[in-house]
């Protein structure tokens, strides 16, 4: 099926053509048609499977057939990162580009002014963050009483990163009659709570596994101790000649330590996470896709929603404390149906870190070892077991709560 059978319109489908977008992929085949007919959705996939254009071109069509309310803010995609908010707008530009319609984007991190003047000379689309929407809408910089489609772009991020209660002020200010989508990575219960409150009769579609992770992404496990991570990281990104690597952490300070480390390395490396300005993280990503910065190390909300074109490497220098993270991380490669390659460091005491991703993908991950950066088997790993499954599910749920209040935007 060619994106032409789908009956778009013919704005739409000049972009689309100005773009080399031919054959709709599996989302967009499945989503788009029930979209058109006005149904809501609720559509699990993974990142990198084209959600964006699955969403947007049938919501950018229904706006061309009412040119008479051009102006008016009828679409409102709510997004967990300032990330993600620029390239969903980057892409309903793109979409859009033959078309008069207007897309701002509302974050936090920059400046509210150009904002407020954008929204004041008129926008028909609206993608946001919540934070940055709901200090426009008390400032009364931005009204949502037209809108007419509704759509939360990975929404168990939404939730995960403690956005409930901005999501549930925002939805006062909705009208109740509107075409509402909801698009996850993944689905639990609390993103089924929030199905149930504010879809209408949803259609359901998945064109992944629920919490899959990439079909083509290689995934690979190494044993190594804590300590010698970096080296281990270091001696595989140069002896393999890897270039663009993006590496996970799970804090701040790590982050910014490995860069420094590997710097020192003579790998060329930037740290991005939510303490950096939006403009020294557009600069740091700008330099990473242009190859001026070979390695990328990033928290999990700073890689959000980041589309880099190509990537081939992926590193958890640390596993994530949520597991589902770890689908969302080795998502940046392997996208578009392109094949990736998904290293994870896995020290003795992340071992019950790694069980949790096991019981997510269903699937038995065993660690190898590289010789020599063999662990040290002189350190007891009963004992390093028996403390951290001591207060597990304690320490687990601390760590989440702290996670999701240094989140919030």
């Amino acid at each position: 099926m060619s994106f032409q059978a789908l009956l778009l319109a013919q704005e739409l489908n000049q972009a689309l053509a100005q773009l080399n977008f031919a054959i709709p992929t599996p989302i967009q085949m499945q989503s788009i048609p029930l979209l058109l007919a006005g149904h809501d959705l609720v559509a699990t996939a993974q990142t990198g499977t084209g959600k964006t254009a699955a969403f947007m071109l049938p919501i950018l069509h229904h706006l061309l057939s009412k040119p008479e309310q051009l102006g008016q803010v009828r679409v409102l995609v709510v997004t967990p990162t300032r990330e993600l908010a620029q390239q969903v707008a980057q892409s309903a530009q793109s979409y859009g580009q033959c078309t008069s319609l207007k897309v701002a984007c509302l974050y936090g991190g920059a400046n509210i002014g150009p904002q407020e003047k954008a929204l004041k000379a008129g926008v028909d689309v609206v993608v946001a963050t919540p934070g940055r929407l709901l200090d426009h809408l008390i400032k009364g910089t931005l009204s949502l009483k037209q809108v007419s489609h509704l759509v939360f772009d990975e929404a168990d991020r939404i939730l995960d990163m403690g956005f409930i209660g901005e999501i549930k002020r925002v939805m006062r200010h909705l009208p109740a009659k509107r075409q509402t989508m909801l698009f996850s990575a993944t689905i639990d219960e609390q993103v089924q709570t929030l199905v149930k409150q504010w879809l209408n009769e949803p259609k359901r579609i998945s064109v992944d596994k629920p919490n899959s992770a990439a079909q083509k992404v290689e995934q690979v496990f190494y044993a190594v101790d804590e300590d010698r991570k970096r080296e281990l990281m270091s001696h595989l990104i140069g002896k393999n000649n890897w270039q663009q690597v993006l590496v996970f952490t799970r804090t701040k300070n790590m982050a910014d330590e490995l860069a420094k480390e590997l710097n020192k390395d003579g790998l060329a490396t930037l740290a991005i996470h939510g303490d950096k300005s939006q403009g020294a993280r557009d600069k740091a990503l700008s330099q990473f896709k242009t190859g001026k910065t070979r390695v990328l190390v990033a928290t999990d909300v700073a890689a959000r929603g980041l589309d880099i074109v190509d990537l081939d490497y992926v590193i958890n220098a640390e596993l994530p404390y949520i597991a589902e993270d770890y689908v969302h991380r080795i998502g940046r490669t392997g996208r578009a149906g392109k094949t990736g390659y998904a290293l994870s460091l896995v020290s003795i005491d992340e071992q019950w870190l790694l069980e949790e991703i096991e019981v997510v993908l269903d699937e038995r991950l065993t660690p190898q070892w590289l010789p020599g950066y063999e662990p040290d088997l002189s350190k007891d790993p009963k004992d390093n077991r028996k403390n951290s499954n001591k207060s597990r599910k304690q320490r687990d749920k601390k760590r989440i709560l702290n996670k999701r209040s240094t989140r919030r935007r």
